[in-house]
């Protein structure tokens, strides 16, 4: 595995020069993607580093503009036409509209979570986590987590244990949980790697 790391990244010097050249080579690039002007523009609507919102894309797309998935989210930001068309955006493959809608969309939940969730680097985990599973969800793992003697304000090893239980039979099927089954851990994963992503792309641009 060394032999082959090294070869790959001190020996190929056509594939570094490749590297060394790219705009997203960090020393000399300093870009993260095609995109980078758009999740400027948006993210100052937010209140956000634009390097979060591109790391949410990421997570959503892997910035192909073009990505539709079996439940039918579109774009860059794989929103579904319904929730594209309520915040203002006609063609979810265009990614200036794919991302302003998003925008419009984060700021809601924003809103939605702002009352029960004043800290905002807590509420940017609610903000998130509702973004892939819905808000609906979320209330639900918060309404088990004051059941269970948790803090519902509190994402990490609080709200969301709760919402990764809401796969098990003896908490889907509590009487405080009005959204049901969920797979919480395809929520609970994509917070996580969006702030992950985050950390990184800060030392890139």
């Amino acid at each position: 595995t060394f032999n082959v790391i090294y070869n790959k990244y001190y020996r190929n010097k056509q594939a570094f020069t490749r590297r060394l050249n790219s705009k997203y080579f960090s020393k000399t690039g300093g870009r993260i993607s095609d995109f980078d002007g758009l999740f400027k523009q948006n993210a100052r609507r937010l209140g956000w580093d634009w390097r979060l919102l591109a790391a949410q894309a990421f997570q959503e797309s892997k910035f192909k503009a073009g990505s539709e998935s079996g439940a039918g989210a579109v774009g860059l930001m794989q929103l579904l036409p319904r929730t594209g068309e309520h915040f203002g955006a006609i063609n979810l493959f265009n990614p200036k509209e794919n991302i302003r809608a998003a925008a419009g969309y984060l700021k809601w939940l924003d809103n939605y979570w702002r009352k029960d969730i004043p800290a905002v680097d807590e509420r940017l985990k609610f903000v998130l986590a509702s973004y892939n599973a819905g808000q609906g969800h979320i209330q639900d793992a918060r309404r088990l987590a004051v059941k269970y003697g948790y803090n519902p304000n509190i994402w990490d090893n609080n709200v969301d244990l709760f919402l990764l239980k809401k796969s098990e039979k003896l908490y889907y099927r509590d009487p405080v949980v009005r959204f049901g089954y969920y797979r919480g851990d395809e929520a609970y994963n994509y917070v996580r790697a969006i702030l992950e992503r985050y950390g990184h792309y800060k030392t890139l641009a």
